[in-house]
């Protein structure tokens, strides 16, 4: 069975949603548990597919792993396999943080070659480069990455571009090394800074989570902890969107708005009222048509990449013109095409998308190309006359823990249609 969803148009969003854990930070958290004999428990996890698929991912190298409702418990055996090649490996690019810590405490590791949206080009270069230089070899065999090392010591490691992938595998890799690793221009993304409290709460010894300079003294053996993950700030953003785009009144919780600052002001200059509560959430009001914004990506504090799809689709709606640019992955864009079958004026250029909004949108079949996009047009489809078909939502159940039965509490009508195959 394949599955589309059937978006209605003319909705208005008014009410209150609560986000649950970060699907950026719960993956990375679990793979930690690598580190750590025992049971760690993980909270406040999102239920999302891509949970599950990391639970096979840990399980393929002897963890055994119970998921129960929004708790993670990873067990974590004395003697792990080396090993991770499962075929989940291939269905989320969040796999590979198991590379770090595998590396960490055993020495060597043999890891598939992850798989997840197709947004672009994501090499694992920083990710070698930083284990090369903590003592490890590192090559492409077979589809796999390969590493070893007699012994892990400290280094003082440089990253090219502030990754978060690679931040997060040589930050696991060096708490078990011996002596002191400075990890500089690393990413300083909320999530970062929830794996650093993480290690600490397991013995690690960090210093700098947040800044753009990481100090990891390293300690000889690990301990489980029990960890919460923090809100989705990617997904909170997308109902701050949500309720511009749709004129509506949305309160969201979970997720502390401090992570969200330039996200909050760039819908203030679009004509939101945005009330903030302290750590624990915000509200939007959008009473008018959207004015246009202009909209930079770049890594955090900067406007997130992920977020490029919701700034594409408000300004779709907006009065005036906006441009928007992609300084993270090239291929983002491609939601573009989409949003074109939906009657939006846009055009790009390079890293550059001009966008003149409409006053409405029409509808039309149009296919998700990742998580963002696939949410981005669920957006889109409630600002079109007519019924929307968005197809290939797996993409979407991947990121949006029930987004749909959120959306028609809300106000929107959206349903999930289920579709046999056709037979030859």
């Amino acid at each position: 069975m394949s599955e589309h969803f059937d978006v209605h148009g003319g909705a208005r969003l008014v009410g209150e949603v609560e986000v649950v854990g970060a699907k950026n930070s719960v993956l990375k958290l679990m793979a930690a548990a690598l580190l750590a004999e025992g049971t760690t428990t993980v909270t406040n996890c999102p239920q999302i597919l891509d949970v599950p698929l990391m639970a096979d991912v840990l399980r393929s190298v002897g963890c055994d792993v119970v998921i129960d409702g929004d708790t993670a418990h990873i067990t974590t055996p004395s003697e792990l396999s080396h090993r991770a090649d499962s075929a989940a490996m291939g269905k989320l690019r969040a796999s590979v943080c198991v590379l770090g810590p595998l590396v960490g405490r055993l020495k060597k590791a043999v890891v598939a070659l992850p798989g997840g949206d197709a947004i672009g080009s994501r090499p694992l270069d920083m990710h070698q480069n930083g284990l090369r230089k903590l003592g490890a070899t590192s090559t492409i065999e077979h589809g796999c990455v390969v590493a070893e090392a007699d012994g892990l010591h400290g280094a003082q490691i440089w990253l090219d571009f502030p990754s978060v992938g690679a931040t997060e595998n040589i930050l696991m890799a060096a708490v078990l090394a011996e002596g002191t690793t400075v990890i500089d221009n690393a990413a300083r993304e909320p999530e970062i800074v929830d794996i650093c409290t993480m290690l600490v709460e397991m013995g690690a010894k960090i210093e700098g989570a947040g800044t753009s300079t990481l100090t990891v003294e390293g300690v000889e053996s690990l301990h489980p902890t029990e960890h919460r993950v923090i809100g989705d700030r990617i997904v909170g953003a997308t109902w701050a969107f949500a309720a511009a785009m749709t004129r509506g009144d949305l309160t969201v919780t979970g997720v502390n708005p401090h992570h969200l600052e330039l996200v909050l002001e760039k819908l203030r200059l679009a004509g939101a009222d945005v009330t903030t509560f302290d750590g624990k959430g915000f509200r939007i009001v959008q009473p008018e048509r959207p004015r246009s914004v202009d909209f930079v990506t770049l890594p955090y504090p900067g406007f997130a990449t992920d977020l490029q799809p919701f700034a594409v689709a408000l300004s779709t709606v907006s009065e005036g013109t906006s441009m928007i640019t992609e300084n993270v992955y090239e291929a983002r864009f491609r939601f573009i095409e989409e949003m074109v079958r939906l009657g939006a004026d846009a055009r790009t250029d390079g890293h550059h998308a001009v966008v003149r909004g409409v006053e409405k949108l029409s509808s039309a079949p149009v296919w998700a190309s990742d998580i963002r996009a696939g949410a981005g047009l669920v957006l889109a489809g409630l600002c079109a006359d007519g019924v929307t078909e968005i197809w290939d939502v797996f993409h979407i159940d991947r990121g949006y823990p029930h987004f749909v039965e959120n959306l028609n509490r809300l106000g929107a009508r959206i349903d999930r249609v289920a579709t046999e195959p056709e037979r030859s």
